[in-house]
């Protein structure tokens, strides 16, 4: 270990999966791109060879972790359909349905607290220039809170469906 590592923090920013095999990186650095990436870009993210990042990457998109982009050369991105799934799965296996509509029915409150707070139907909708500037920076924390409220709605009323929806047990 480096002097200028930690033991309990965080790995140095520049080498954050140097402890990980090549495959634990390579889909590492395929969940931190923004957009999509060749696999030439990608194995440098993950310091492997490019083969090694077009192996791994054929192997994620066989699981649908990766859409592979046809071109010259073929670009990879992180398939956000895939990460939902896998937590409103989880959501619906961890938590029971009532459990499930209760947290539905904490969420809609948030939300209909916003909208009577902002007399907007959705955070897209406020006009932020409305509000001076010393209350600026908490309207954009409240809109942030309030859209990430809604997408948790929108994961656990699917969550919901899939467990009413199931013969096998919804809590485990």
């Amino acid at each position: 270990m480096s002097d200028d590592t930690h033991p309990d923090g965080p790995p140095p920013f520049d080498r954050p999966f140097e402890e990980e095999d090549t495959k634990q990186r390579v889909y590492g650095a395929i969940l931190h791109a923004r957009e999509p990436m060749t696999a030439a870009e990608i194995a440098e993210r993950a310091d492997c060879s490019d083969e090694s990042a077009r192996t791994h990457l054929s192997f994620y998109g066989d699981l649908g972790i990766v859409i592979q982009h046809e071109g010259r050369p073929a670009r990879y991105e992180r398939n956000d359909d895939y990460f939902e799934w896998r937590r409103v799965s989880k959501l619906s296996r961890e938590h029971t349905i009532d459990e499930l509509q209760t947290r539905v029915s904490e969420l809609t409150d948030q939300i209909e607290t916003y909208r009577d707070k902002y007399e907007a139907d959705t955070p897209a909708d406020v006009n932020v220039l409305e509000y001076g500037a010393n209350q600026v920076d908490d309207v954009y924390r409240e809109l942030g809170d309030w859209a990430t409220t809604l997408e948790e709605r929108r994961l656990h009323e699917r969550a919901r469906r899939k467990a009413a929806g199931s013969t096998a047990p919804s809590h485990s």
